[in-house]
């Protein structure tokens, strides 16, 4: 059901302070932002309505405008998921200043290329963490940056503290100034900068406009039925673009309710205590999720986890049924309706996910049995696809207008797309940006002269127009024989296994590939001690001969699914999980090939010291 909610005028002549205050004035005591009042998972929530945000975003443009802050000019900031965060980048937006979050876990130098590169004078930031790598910058000539704004008041010092330019801005607010500057703002103006999270090279910025994200938004919000107003779990960083469209944007439009969740760790608990509608996952999300149910399922009594694989299986033939659009029959219906009741219902309840009726995944190809696991439970996650540079999706599937398990779904409603000869995938349309920020504040744009952007993924389009990806096209590996292969293919066909959480496929100018399997921190000891294994440390427990049999038999598995050139060879174990924190992974949850291959390149070389017999 897409919003009916009354747009004040055609989607491609709005910005989003238009929808602010229409919210505002024709859904205002509806909730818009609710966050946690302290760190304690039991502490109660505070909630804002649209009435309430549309005045403190108010109060915060007047403060932010009593610094200096000008329309045009981008500001930085760098904080988690709090209503700070939330409410500062809808102010600068106000104010026609373009908001630019930069990803928590950054590096310095990171930090100090995007301040650079900005050419931002202002960064608002959250305490004491972020300002050890803040404050050099102020003292960097190369640097612009003049003023740091700190959200944690005990931490700001000699800064600006957050409260204190709220206190400015109550002082100094006057509603006919705060009308005018919005109503100044066009379409075209830009509203975000977004940089991208840089697995390779220093990250570029990715100019968006209003049009660009309000045309993302409707395109999106007529692809999906959903409740009116719905809640929004929001706990990806506002760096990455799905959250930004999903957690800004989005409920801009609907007049939803985005549910702040500070620590993305707690998202389980926030989902089991929220009973979402709705809920959005990169594939990493979906995996740890799985393996966690994976591991409860594994400890229940034989005769109610074999109820539970026949309700699996009765699931998925049903959902067979609703993806090739063919009417369910009436017997596997009802049994249907009784396994789930009986099976399956009391373990989503548990777990909070017995009202969801809209999941999806993006970023990254998803492990399609991953996607099969999750079909079992009556859960169908539609894959979706799209960058930074397209504003969010380019493809969707939709319970509404056909979906295919495995592919990442059909164009959005504006959008093209043409494989070219060597299978990258471009596309062209509205949602796509004008291109990347240069330091002299102009865009240099990436299409070519007739509109085509190159997206840098590969894939194809089948007859009925869904669109599969393959992988990266500079991900793929290229053998010393000439075969290109795909790791991400591989990755996922040998993580089918549930003691292989995470995985790398080396190979690049090599006669075979090889792989770095990392060992599931959760499915792991549930699987030792239903063996009678007993381990005092992951270490102990990989060396051990049981689980080393069973995880060869996982990639001779694998390896007799995929053809002779992408088998895995050779292969180390490894126990310490990849992670944001220790690098190797975006802070969207993406493999940083680079890193991973530099981390353990002497291993990985290990793997190639013997001549193995590829004839």
């Amino acid at each position: 059901m897409p919003t009916k909610l009354r747009l004040p005028g055609r989607p491609e002549d709005l910005t989003f302070s238009a929808l602010l205050a229409r919210n505002a004035a024709e859904h205002g005591d509806l909730p818009a932002l609710s966050w946690r009042s302290g760190p304690d998972t039991a502490a109660e929530w505070t909630t804002l309505t649209w009435s309430e945000v549309r005045r403190k975003v108010a109060v915060l443009a007047s403060g932010y405008a009593a610094l200096g802050v000008g329309r045009g000019e981008h500001v930085l900031l760098m904080m988690g998921n709090r209503p700070e965060h939330w409410l500062s980048d809808l102010a600068l937006v106000h104010l026609g200043a373009v908001p630019v979050t930069v990803y928590g876990t950054s590096a310095p130098e990171q930090i100090a290329h995007i301040a650079r590169h900005s050419r931002a004078r202002i960064a608002v930031v959250e305490g004491a963490r972020e300002l050890v790598r803040w404050e050099p910058l102020l003292a960097d000539a190369s640097v612009p940056l003049e003023r740091l704004v700190v959200a944690e008041a005990a931490e700001a010092g000699a800064h600006t503290a957050y409260g204190s330019l709220y206190a400015s801005g109550a002082r100094t607010h006057r509603a006919d100034a705060f009308e005018k500057a919005w109503q100044e703002s066009r379409p075209e103006d830009p509203l975000t900068v977004v940089y991208t999270s840089g697995t390779t090279g220093d990250p570029k910025g990715v100019r968006l406009s209003h049009r660009n994200l309000v045309l993302q938004a409707v395109r999106i919000d007529r692809g999906v039925d959903l409740p009116e107003h719905a809640q929004h779990i929001c706990y990806l960083p506002f760096a990455h673009i799905a959250e930004r469209v999903l957690g800004i944007y989005l409920p801009l439009l609907r007049a939803s309710h985005v549910m702040l969740c500070a620590d993305p760790a707690a998202v389980a608990g926030a989902v089991r205590e929220l009973r979402p509608v709705q809920f959005f996952g990169v594939p990493r999300v979906w995996e740890k999720l799985a393996a966690s149910v994976r591991a409860v399922l594994a400890q229940l009594p034989e005769e109610q986890r074999t109820a539970i694989e026949a309700a699996n299986d009765l699931v998925r033939t049903r959902a067979g049924h609703a993806e090739r659009g063919e009417e369910v029959p009436a017997e596997l219906e009802a049994a249907y309706a009784g396994a789930k009741e009986r099976a399956l219902d009391p373990l989503l309840t548990l777990a909070g996910l017995d009202r969801l009726v809209w999941t999806a995944s993006a970023t990254a190809p998803m492990p399609i049995d991953v996607v099969r696991f999750w079909a079992g439970w009556g859960i169908t996650i539609m894959d979706a696809w799209g960058l930074t540079e397209t504003s969010g999706v380019c493809t969707l599937n939709s319970a509404a207008s056909g979906y295919r398990l495995g592919s990442v779904g059909r164009p959005i409603e504006g959008l093209e797309l043409r494989i070219a000869e060597d299978g990258e995938v471009f596309t062209r349309g509205e949602t796509v940006f004008d291109g990347y920020l240069r330091p002299d504040g102009t865009v240099e744009s990436a299409a070519d002269a007739d509109g085509w952007f190159p997206t840098g993924d590969v894939g194809r389009i089948d007859e009925d127009g869904f669109l599969w990806i393959t992988d990266r096209k500079k991900e793929l590996i290229i053998t010393s024989t000439g075969k290109n292969v795909s790791p991400a293919l591989v990755e996922n066909t040998v993580k089918e296994h549930p003691l292989i959480g995470q995985a790398l496929v080396h190979g690049d100018g090599r006669s075979y590939l090889v792989a770095l399997l990392v060992l599931d921190a959760e499915l792991a000891p549930v699987w030792a001690r239903s063996r009678g294994i007993e381990a005092d440390s992951a270490a102990a427990l990989a060396a051990h001969p049981a689980l080393r049999e069973e995880i060869a038999r996982a990639v001779d598995a694998a390896n007799a699914r995929l053809n002779r050139t992408e088998q895995i060879k050779r292969y180390r174990l490894l126990t310490e999980e990849w992670g944001p924190e220790t690098g190797e992974l975006t802070p969207s949850l993406k493999l940083r090939r680079r890193i991973v291959r530099d981390k353990y390149g002497d291993q990985l070389d290990a793997l190639y010291e013997q001549p193995y017999d590829t004839d």
